[in-house]
């Protein structure tokens, strides 16, 4: 009794010294031993040994540890890693708890700065090293071009690099002396860049950019171009980080355009272009978020012109500020858009408050309950029309508050039936302005319904396929069946309601149950059931579950049809199928049965078989839809498109890409950029040639350039969008 007491009072001192830094010597390899003595605290190694502390550790042929004082001593192939930083050579004397270290020599990185010297050294009390006779260079390879050579360094770990008496040498000649030279340890430091090219529609350009770094919070860059035929541009970029104050970006530009209309401008746009780009992100306090959006631009073409990258990510940006609050079962929301650029329509909401309440169960009933409700001032605000006001602008006030109480259940342990009332009151202020005239209306919305639905599987722990790269199969089934019964509103469409959220063309299925279907202003009686049909096939590959098929099938039975609506919707499928793990292949289908022909079709393949090569083939195609109503999706297209990556060898890289109509028969856009690695510097070409529909052409090149250790784009990014490369 009195060992198992002792015993039971020990057990918190020995779980506490199992939460602290552990050594741990262990061999890399068969020819490799290790031994720790336990009782001395002493420790050895060779032929290949790994010594781990905390979050460090080393490696080397040879080593010797004393638990103790913390100091290992290690020789051949060392190699020190701890906080992000790398420290390696022949013979290194290093301590696991005060971080001392000493080496006749040695080399150390941060990525992108590399230094190796001699004599190395560590000053505790200011935790930095000191060494001599040492090198610095940004380039990744064994024997540098661009380097600086320094007689004394200091190095602060995770930081930065100081030295005196600095020579700085290319290819092997110096070129420039440095009494004090600093670098800070990572990507953050002052540089600038340049892309020279030439366009048809800009003539010869050049874009110059000095990127700057303050601190950790503050970064941006100051943008001064010249465009032969269109003249000086100029302004900021400033991207701040204030934790959970706030991240975001802020952006100016502004170009005095000597000649607007070149290309496919507006001749007779402004000459005085600017651009302002403001984005917010913070989160002040737990479950509060601040987001603020603003993008003004003088004109609709000069983001599309001078920014085509920003233009093809977001064509019709919209300024909007918002803040909102979140809870275990509700979450509230108070959002304002108004309208910062006249020549786009905007629904302003000056403001809107919004309340909405999760899923919930009610108390320990099987009922659950789930509500959305808002209020605000809108205003619709039509873009100017040859800039000229169309005069349709109108404006009311609206308080829309749904609820909906489900009943969800499981019958014979697989199927999932979940029946659910809900009801809308709906109540609209006066509308003012030309574009409408309807007093105040309350509108009352009963809905009901039901989603039906279960899931089965099957599994083939056998099957086994070497050209599908099958190794065991499992099937997933999950048939589905969703109801809604909508009876007349008490008033609906546009002669009696002011329409402010209303629906807009899509090339999707949309929602039929609420609150999914927000168009609130649309809502009308509906008798319709949603079938829908997914199946995944799964295998392992490389040890990993993989979808080697996922396909979705799914449509809408119209009971009771609408004015200009079919018995049936078109029929969606979507699918993925990945016969090999080097090969997608992808397609969106929409087919209208009762016409009997395809509506739209978005069909890709992806080749990659390895990190050398990837090649992505596809083609959407979408049907004429002319008739006039204000969902249809107006002229069709028939696009197929390339997009080639290609890595010659360590230094060379190509990628191709091509846009074909094939309606006109034209090759719209071709795309062709060679990539190039020269040691300290990253190079690229590029080649851009349009077919604009109006019959003229747009050709560009432009060369750019950046340091490994201040890339001018995140890693990849110009692979991914090339048309940065082109100033864009």
């Amino acid at each position: 009794m009195l060992a198992l007491a002792l015993c039971v009072l020990a057990l918190p001192s020995a779980l506490r010294a199992q939460q602290r830094p552990g050594w741990e010597i262990e061999a890399l390899n068969d020819q490799g031993w290790a031994e720790f003595n336990f009782q001395t605290g002493l420790g050895a190694g060779t032929n290949g040994v790994l010594v781990r502390y905390g979050g460090a550790f080393l490696t080397a042929d040879q080593v010797s540890v004393n638990q103790q004082s913390g100091e290992v001593i290690a020789d051949g192939h060392v190699r020190i890693q701890g906080e992000a930083q790398i420290w390696a050579g022949e013979h290194i004397r290093y301590n696991f708890k005060t971080h001392q270290m000493e080496a006749q020599q040695f080399r150390t990185g941060r990525t992108p700065i590399f230094v190796a010297g001699e004599g190395l050294h560590g000053e505790i009390t200011n935790q930095l090293y000191v060494a001599t006779n040492a090198v610095i260079t940004t380039d990744d390879v064994a024997e540098p071009a661009i380097k600086v050579r320094a007689k004394h360094i200091k190095i602060i770990p995770g930081d930065k690099v100081e030295a005196r008496h600095a020579t700085l040498y290319v290819a092997g000649v110096p070129a420039f002396y440095f009494p004090y030279y600093s670098r800070k340890l990572g990507l953050r430091s002052n540089n600038f860049s340049f892309v020279p090219g030439y366009r048809s529609s800009f003539g010869p350009f050049l874009l110059g950019g000095y990127n700057f770094f303050l601190g950790d919070e503050i970064d941006g860059t100051v943008h001064v171009d010249y465009r032969e035929q269109r003249g000086l541009g100029v302004g900021p970029d400033l991207n701040y980080h204030f934790g959970r104050w706030g991240e975001g970006t802020a952006r100016y530009y502004y170009l005095h355009d000597k000649d607007p209309g070149a290309g496919d401008g507006d001749p007779n746009g402004p000459e005085n272009r600017q651009r302002v780009d403001f984005s917010y992100l913070a989160n002040p306090a737990t479950n509060l978020e601040a987001r603020a959006v603003v993008r003004y631009q003088t004109d609709t073409n000069v983001v599309r012109e001078f920014f085509s990258g920003d233009y093809r990510q977001d064509p019709q940006p919209n300024t909007f500020f918002e803040v909102n609050r979140f809870w275990q079962n509700f979450s509230a929301a108070a959002y304002v858009q108004p309208q910062v650029n006249s020549f786009l329509d905007t629904i302003e909401r000056l403001p809107e408050a919004r309340l909405t309440g999760q899923r919930q169960q009610l108390w320990h009933s099987p009922l659950y309950y789930e509500s959305v409700s808002s209020a605000g001032y809108y205003r619709h605000a039509y873009g100017l029309s040859n800039d000229v006001p169309t005069g349709l602008d109108y404006e009311a006030a609206r308080v829309d508050t749904f609820h909906q109480v489900l009943l969800p259940h499981m019958f014979f342990d697989w199927l999932n039936v979940i029946p659910r009332v809900g009801g809308r009151y709906t109540y609209y202020g006066n509308a003012y302005g030309p574009g409408a005239d309807t007093g105040e209306v309350n509108r009352w919305v009963l809905d009901t319904g039901a989603e039906v639905s279960t899931k089965a599987s099957r599994v083939w722990p056998r099957a086994h396929s070497s050209l599908l790269e099958v190794e065991g199969l499992r099937h997933i089934i999950e048939p589905s069946i969703t109801y809604t019964y909508i009876p007349t509103p008490s008033a609906y469409g546009t002669n009696e309601l002011a329409q402010f959220d209303f629906e807009m063309p899509s090339l999707r299925l949309l929602p039929i149950t609420l609150p999914e279907y927000n168009s609130i202003d649309s809502i009308q009686a509906d008798n319709v059931l949603r079938f829908g049909l997914r199946n995944k096939l799964q295998t392992k590959r490389d040890g990993r579950v993989v979808n080697l098929l996922d396909w979705n099938v799914y449509g809408n039975w119209y009971l009771d049809p609408q004015a200009g609506q079919g018995t049936f919707s078109d029929l969606y499928s979507d699918l993925t199928f990945k016969p090999r793990s080097w090969l997608t292949l992808e397609s969106l289908t929409r087919y209208e049965i009762e016409g009997g022909q395809f509506r739209m079709s978005l069909t890709a393949a992806t080749f990659q078989p390895n990190n050398l090569w990837s090649w992505t083939f596809g083609q959407f195609y979408l049907r004429d839809d002319l008739s006039g109503s204000p969902t249809a999706l107006g002229v069709g297209n028939n696009i197929f498109t390339s997009t080639l990556l290609f890595r010659l060898n360590e230094n060379w890289g190509f990628r191709a890409s091509h846009y074909f109509d094939a309606r006109s028969g034209t090759l719209q856009e071709q795309d062709y950029s060679i990539y190039r690695d020269l040691r300290s510097w990253t190079a690229a070409l590029a080649f851009r040639w349009r077919d604009n529909s109006n019959g003229s052409t747009d050709f560009s090149f432009a060369f750019t350039f950046s340091l490994k250790a201040a890339p001018r784009y995140g890693r990849g990014a110009e692979v991914g969008t090339p048309y940065w490369l082109l100033g864009g």
